[in-house]
């Protein structure tokens, strides 16, 4: 061999030597876990002072309507399992990762089998709860239909670690597994809402549960989104319309069950319960098929925040969401608008596998947005139901300073958000009428 091939290996191992040496000397890249931070994060996206904890509870409401078999004969009654997952402040590991088990599809449809999959987030399964002070804030989180108690994990994980007991319900006959009537999810989603409270409330009081003197369920949020918003939309006070119980009526064969959970109706007002204090409603659905009137949305007297895109074609934006903001005269309210937007305004992102060549588009659309980034969207919605809970739930003066974001209309630089970073975003606000 002569000189200039002798050289030319020598180059060859030197650059195989020098490329090893990177790569071993190289960690792997952290992974990106639904509710990181983008790089224009606004500023209260950041995780809270807490290690996060989780758990799993099953819970079994008795006697309750079996609107599936409305007319069938028999008592019509079932003992109602509904499966929640609570996230806690911790001792534990804050970067800790943990794997959720999840299914996408919809259950009996012969064009979307229900196919298996799993996601990280940053919490540790049966974690010791954290010292305090005083017991924690209660957050009940209510998914759409179809969904599951995991469909806003980069939320309920960010509030857990902000302070919060955060309970996230899987409404049975609604999500993903077992879909099935839409009749049920009409009828139960407030009554499973109240059902969980109390069983919360109950397990903040009882010897031996990890939630013994952890949770003040007193001190009340209920998060919902699209039908998980029609439900909160009326545990807050909004009676459903005699139109809305009428529809109810005609698609069970003749049951007048949502009656009870309609305005003016005695048991409704009786069930209307002190101890929720703030709702937040992501695109709430029934506005536009005249679930509420006037009088019904007048009902609710508590704050409330509204989020919702404005090209929403679900449960539709200026005769749905923004109607109902606009409708709820009575209530200290916020409409954080994603201007272009659909119906997701509140989901985590798409999972790797709904973007597998080959699989149906709606495994991908129950998740994405077509306009934004879901991570973005993730990231504000951490913001502001931060902002929103800490100043109205908690009584933190300084997060009302977060809400005002019109004090420089002109420049449209909000609090808390970096420069150039709010456009295709609005926010307005209504104090109650009297």
């Amino acid at each position: 061999m002569n000189n200039k091939g002798l050289f030319a290996l020598i180059l060859t191992h030197l650059f195989v030597l020098s490329s090893l040496s990177i790569s071993f000397g190289q960690s792997s890249p952290k992974p990106f876990v639904y509710g990181d931070l983008l790089p224009d994060a606004p500023e209260l996206a950041a995780r809270g002072e807490y290690s996060v904890g989780v758990q799993t509870l099953d819970l079994i409401n008795p006697n309750q309507i079996d609107i599936l078999n409305y007319g069938k004969g028999g008592d019509s009654l079932y003992n109602r399992p509904l499966k929640v997952e609570i996230w806690y402040p911790a001792t534990a590991n804050s970067n800790e990762l943990i794997s959720y088990d999840e299914v996408m599809g919809q259950n009996g449809s012969p064009t979307r089998p229900l196919i298996p999959f799993t996601f990280l987030g940053r919490a540790t399964r049966n974690a010791k709860s954290a010292n305090s002070s005083a017991p924690f804030p209660l957050v009940i989180v209510s998914h759409g239909y179809t969904g599951s108690r995991y469909l806003m994990t980069y939320l309920t994980e960010n509030l857990a670690s902000k302070g919060y007991v955060v309970v996230a319900i899987d409404h049975t006959e609604a999500t993903f597994r077992d879909a099935a009537g839409f009749q049920s999810t009409l009828l139960n989603r407030s009554l499973d809402d109240l059902f969980v409270l109390n069983e919360i409330a109950r397990l903040g009081n009882e010897e031996g549960s990890f939630l013994k003197g952890v949770v003040n369920a007193d001190n009340t949020a209920l998060i919902g989104y699209s039908m998980g918003g029609y439900g909160a939309v009326n545990v807050a006070g909004a009676g459903y319309s005699p139109q809305a119980v009428q529809l109810f009526t005609g698609m069970t064969g003749g049951s007048k069950a949502l009656l009870r959970r309609s305005v003016g109706n005695p048991e409704f007002e009786a069930s209307i319960d002190p101890r929720i204090k703030v709702i937040v409603a992501f695109a709430p659905w029934g506005m536009q098929r005249g679930v509420w009137n006037a009088e019904g949305l007048a009902g609710i007297k508590i704050p409330s925040l509204f989020i919702a895109g404005s090209k929403d074609d679900i449960s539709g934006y200026e005769e749905g969401t923004k109607a109902i903001y606009e409708g709820a005269v009575n209530s200290e309210r916020y409409l954080l608008t994603y201007i272009d937007a659909r119906h997701n305004t509140a989901p985590n992102p798409p999972p790797a596998e709904a973007l597998e060549l080959g699989r149906p588009i709606d495994e991908y659309l129950r998740y994405a947005d077509s306009v934004w980034d879901m991570r973005r969207i993730n990231n504000i919605n951490q913001h502001f139901v931060t902002a929103f809970l800490g100043y109205y739930l908690k009584g933190n003066e300084d997060y009302k300073s977060y809400m005002d974001v019109n004090a420089n209309p002109e420049k449209k630089e909000w609090p808390g958000f970096k420069p150039r970073t709010t456009v295709g975003l609005e926010l307005d606000h209504q104090s109650p009428k009297n």
